[in-house]
């Protein structure tokens, strides 16, 4: 499996990119905006996209809406990296077309699990 994982901080996507290719044995893709993300998502075509919701220039939220309209990528599963954990927050980026969330900090050994369970839901 793919993931592209779009994120500004570098020790979080290099602390998910280990975690997921080492103890997942994933094929980890990172991108450090979501305009560069958007790119990624569009050429490498990952079977998931992991995303930071605060980012700057072009956050989560805007990044999942030109993810969503895009032809080439509308189809990939978004799941937010986010460290708003409160349920309401949780529900509005379902609402908004997420697939799940993964609240920060994550634990690096369960991150793999989390992410594949979230898929099978």
């Amino acid at each position: 499996m793919k993931v592209l994982i779009i994120d500004d901080e570098e020790d979080t996507r290099s602390v998910a990119s280990m975690s997921l290719s080492l103890l997942g044995g994933l094929d980890v893709i990172e991108a450090d905006s979501g305009e560069e993300g958007i790119r990624k998502a569009s050429v490498e075509n990952p079977d998931v996209v992991l995303l930071d919701m605060m980012m700057p220039v072009m956050d989560g939220a805007a990044t999942l809406d030109k993810l969503l309209t895009n032809e080439l990528t509308k189809h990939i599963p978004v799941i937010f990296l986010t460290a708003k954990a409160m349920t309401s927050e949780i529900d509005r980026l379902k609402r908004l077309g997420a697939k799940g969330v993964v609240t920060k900090p994550f634990d690096p050994t369960m991150l793999a699990s989390q992410v594949q369970a979230i898929l099978e839901s």
